[in-house]
């Protein structure tokens, strides 16, 4: 994911929501500070025809080619703006739960859930 603990957020970086087993692109706007950011929710839509092939198993099926997901990203100017805090355990943190700084955007949907 292109992701390491120490990166310094920037404008031009993403802050890639992580919620359980899922995964939601958000793009930084601003740093207010060292310890404060304005990150925004970015578009992912499936790229290349991709679709799940599930096959009996699992909670009603399991699907065999979840880790082969590609999305194409697009920035929503009109999204409302969401502030993400540095904590003292070194992650980072908005109202809707962790994200990761990241070099690219990052989009995840769990099939198997």
């Amino acid at each position: 994911m292109n992701w390491h603990p120490c990166m310094t957020p920037k404008v031009g970086l993403y802050a890639n929501f992580c919620g359980y087993t899922d995964v939601h692109p958000y793009e930084i706007v601003r740093v207010v500070s060292d310890k404060i950011i304005d990150i925004r929710a970015m578009d992912a839509k499936l790229a290349n025809g991709w679709k799940p092939e599930m096959i009996p198993g699992g909670f009603c099926a399991h699907t065999v080619n979840n880790q082969s997901q590609e999305y194409d990203y697009a920035s929503i100017p009109g999204a409302p703006l969401v502030r993400a805090r540095l904590r003292k355990d070194g992650r980072w943190y908005s109202k809707q739960g962790r994200h990761s700084i990241a070099g690219k955007p990052h989009k995840f949907h769990d099939y198997n859930f």
